[in-house]
Order: structure tokens, then sequence, then C-alpha cells
């Protein structure tokens, strides 16, 4: 059985009208976002749906923030894919999102759920250069896309 890990974050309202994330159920792995304004997000252009908190996340870990599937399911998707929070940040956490769906915009009301924050730990990751002819070899070896065999 695994056991989870806890992990305490410290948030701040940035506006009284802010809501805290929340879990869906106490298993899921992200924490729903909501939209702190009204938000008309257009067609193939990149916007910020504001959410009016800012947290703190501790050294070795980061935020990530990903598009829900409802949305997605509908035209909304995140242009970067996932939103990478590091440990450092303060700021207010804003959602980027662009509209590829049916017309020419899509509307996310105030207090809309528009994301989930997952957590994950950082490693403290040291690059050591090498000749390539050191690198260990694998089976697939230096193929490009497809080269697995399997497309």
């Amino acid at each position: 059985m695994h056991v989870r890990t806890d992990l305490e974050i410290q948030f701040a309202r940035l506006d009284d009208q802010a809501k805290i994330p929340t879990q869906g159920t106490p298993h899921a792995a992200g924490w729903d976002l909501f939209a702190l304004e009204r938000t008309v997000i257009k067609r193939r252009m990149s916007s910020m749906i504001k959410t009016g908190i800012a947290i703190a996340i501790p050294e070795g870990w980061e935020g990530q923030i990903r598009c829900r599937s409802s949305l997605g399911k509908k035209g909304m998707i995140m242009p970067n894919g996932i939103g990478t929070i590091d440990s450092d940040y303060r700021g207010e956490l804003m959602v980027l999102a662009t509209w590829i769906g049916e017309g020419d915009q899509f509307v996310v009301e105030k207090g809309e759920r528009v994301a989930q924050l997952l957590f994950s730990p950082v490693p403290a990751v040291r690059f050591i250069e090498k000749d390539y002819s050191e690198l260990s070899s694998t089976e697939r070896g230096s193929g490009g896309f497809g080269s697995s065999g399997r497309f």
C-alpha cells in the first residue's frame, strides 16, 4: 500500500471573492481552481483567467496547472499544455487558456472551475557531461519519432 506524502501549502486570497482550491473527491489528484471573474476566451487567442489566490509551494516541489477535461472536451485548452509554478513564485495563480471549439469565443463564468492544480516533487538534478560514446546504450538507440517500431 502506498502512503501519501503530507504537503502543506500556504495561500493568500488576493481578492475577497477568491475561492479556496478544493478537491472533487478525497482521492482526486488535483485541486480545482476557480475563475475570479467572468472571462471571455477568444478563438485562437491566449487569455489569462484570474483565480485571485497566491500560494507558497515548499522548496523541492512544483505546482502544475492543468486544464479540466470537461472544458477541454468543449474546446478550451491551455496552449502551454501544463503551466508550471515554481516554489519561489508568489504571484497570482492564473490559467492561460485558448478557445479552439465551435464559435468565436467561450465564456468562463465567475466562480466556475477552470483548471486543476497538482503538486509534484522536484529532484535535485546535476548534469554531468560525457562523451556521446560513454552514454549507456538502449535498444532504441538514437532513433527519432516512431523509431520504437510502434508507428
